[in-house]
């Protein structure tokens, strides 16, 4: 005959073997873990063969989730997290030297960083710190009307949180001077012309592969319009500096492309002191050169700049760096292109850059994906090919979900809730642990005999039938109604085959909502009307003490952050 105590352990290895499976526990397994501890069972192995196999029938029947809930209450020193799968290491950079590369993080500050603006970063930093090299911080900001003061600390803040260190930071507005310097040679050396047409000319011109006429204009006359450029006798559109280059090339970027144009905007970092910017071709490929830049790793929107870039550096007899292109970094229904966030902001579909269903670093960092995650999936994930390939956030989800388990406190949550009054519980303090281990210390509830659980579970078991509150107590349920449901409790280890639910205490209960995000967008592209689902209940008194931003995982529901909303928490992943 088989005792409780006999039966909780064979229970306990039966979890185990299942939680291990992926919900499917074996006989024999089980059977040798039992033997094992307690060896005098093989001289009654018929009998414990019957009792395993009726432990492990109800095991194998009950879901994983169940399973896990059970396991970390009965037996929660055998939660060993499997192993992650082996990090591959980034492909060698072609003509890298060990000690001598050098790349950058180039951003263009006219929105909020977003993910693939940090994998993008990680890639550059990563293979900085493969080879002993330097990394820069340069912005791009020489279009005075789309940058603004505080996407430069959008940057900033976004590199540092991801973990990434750069050696050395500047702007590229920084260097004016020196690309009028440059700009003057290009005149005097017969690269670059003035022209006085209006942009319409200009896009047809290059459209069709025709000269304009200001391109045979002698130098002095270049010149003389350069300084009137700079003077501010011209007003913007109405004349440009553009580029010697090819007007019959395939590759459409050469064919005599602007340089320097007039902006009547003032700049937040440089006021109004200059009217004539470069464009981003023109300014990169200069700042490239003089950084010392090896390789330019960015995503291959760009790739028909090479050329141009090359040539401009060519005239100017500075050195070119060796290009490595990429796809951008796309993840499933949701935008990162900055003009389609503005669009969403502006017609109201999401609350700001920060909305937890954007991919901005603001937003990811509010639902709780942590920078180990980001780097580790940069590590396992990013390929740099020119392939297009649009990542699961699944991915991204298993991931953070390994980094953040060991320390997020466990606690409860309860949706939908409706009250369990129990008879033969009594009023007492219960020690319920913050996490399975037992590393994060307790926390403590006051049981009366009305607890809140979910309507939804009560239903699904049924009148008559019996169910596990995690940490508290079995019961049998005896009526259930939308409002009151009412059972008998019965204190006691797990019983085998119970569904294991969360609970909380009428009299300790607090009103919260969790912000569910999800796609922004449908296959086809088009916005998602359900991206944001909101969920209402009662989570347990322990929450109060949470910080805003940190980490909780409402069990059986899923890892959340505590937002800046009052009491409100943003739903991560399960």
């Amino acid at each position: 005959m088989m005792t409780g105590e006999l039966r909780q352990l064979i229970y306990k290895w039966a979890l185990k073997n299942a939680y291990d499976h992926g919900g499917l526990a074996q006989e024999k397994a089980v059977i040798s873990k039992v033997i094992a501890e307690r060896p005098e069972l093989k001289t009654a192995i018929k009998d414990l063969l019957g009792a395993v196999r009726d432990v492990v029938g109800q095991v194998n029947a009950m879901s994983l989730d169940a399973i896990t809930q059970t396991l970390s209450e009965l037996a929660p020193e055998l939660m060993v997290e499997r192993r992650m799968e082996t990090r591959r290491k980034l492909p060698p950079l072609p003509n890298a030297v060990e000690g001598n590369v050098v790349t950058r993080l180039p951003p263009e500050p006219s929105g909020y960083m977003h993910i693939g603006h940090a994998l993008s970063g990680l890639v550059n930093y990563l293979y900085k710190e493969m080879y002993g090299g330097k990394v820069w911080l340069r912005f791009e900001d020489t279009d005075p009307r789309k940058v603004r003061a505080e996407y430069y600390d959008s940057y900033r803040d976004g590199y540092r949180w991801a973990g990434i260190r750069w050696d050395y930071e500047k702007n590229n507005s920084d260097d004016m001077e020196l690309f009028y310097q440059n700009a003057k040679r290009l005149i005097e050396e017969g690269k670059a012309y003035a022209c006085n047409c209006s942009r319409e000319v200009v896009r047809r011109l290059r459209s069709e592969g025709l000269p304009c006429v200001h391109r045979s204009q002698t130098v002095d006359v270049n010149l003389e319009l350069w300084d009137g450029m700079l003077e501010g006798r011209y007003s913007e559109g109405e004349i440009s500096l553009r580029l010697v280059g090819d007007m019959s090339s395939a590759n459409t970027t050469l064919r005599d492309p602007v340089i320097m144009r007039v902006v009547e905007a003032p700049h937040p970092l440089k006021g109004e002191r200059y009217r004539v910017w470069p464009t981003y071709d023109y300014a990169v490929s200069i700042e490239d050169a003089i950084c010392g830049v090896t390789h330019v790793l960015r995503t291959s929107e760009f790739m028909l700049r090479d050329e141009l870039q090359n040539l401009i550096r060519g005239y100017l007899h500075m050195p070119n760096p060796t290009f490595v292109e990429y796809e951008r970094f796309e993840f499933e229904g949701t935008p990162v292109s900055r003009r389609e966030i503005r669009s969403l902001i502006e017609r109201g579909l999401v609350s700001g850059w920060d909305d937890p269903r954007l991919a901005t670093i603001v937003s990811i960092r509010r639902r709780g994906i942590v920078p180990k995650a980001l780097k580790e999936f940069a590590e396992r994930y990013v390929a740099l090919t020119q392939s297009r390939k649009v990542y699961s956030w699944d991915l991204l989800y298993a991931i953070n979900r390994k980094c953040v388990d060991d320390l997020t406190p466990r606690m409860f949550f309860v949706k939908d809730p409706v009250k369990l009054k129990l008879e033969g519980l009594g009023e007492f303090d219960v020690e319920l642990p913050l996490h399975p281990t037992g590393r994060l210390g307790q926390r403590r509830l006051r049981v009366s005999e009305e607890l809140y659980v979910q309507q939804d579970d009560l239903r699904s078991i049924g009148e008559g039938g019996k169910v596990r509150l995690k940490h508290l107590c079995n019961v049998t349920l005896r009526s259930i109604s939308d409002k009151l449901a009412e059972g008998a409790a019965e204190l006691g280890p797990p019983e085998p085959g119970l569904r294991v639910i969360q609970w909380v205490p009428v009299n300790e209960a607090v009103d919260v909502r969790v912000l569910i995000p999800g796609p922004l967008l449908k296959p086809d592209g088009t916005f998602n009307e359900l991206s944001l689902q909101v969920e209402g209940g009662v989570a347990e008194r322990s929450v109060d003490s949470l910080e805003v931003g940190a980490h909780v995982q409402f069990e059986r529901f899923g890892y959340c952050v505590k937002d800046k909303l009052p009491m409100t928490f943003v739903y991560s992943h399960r």
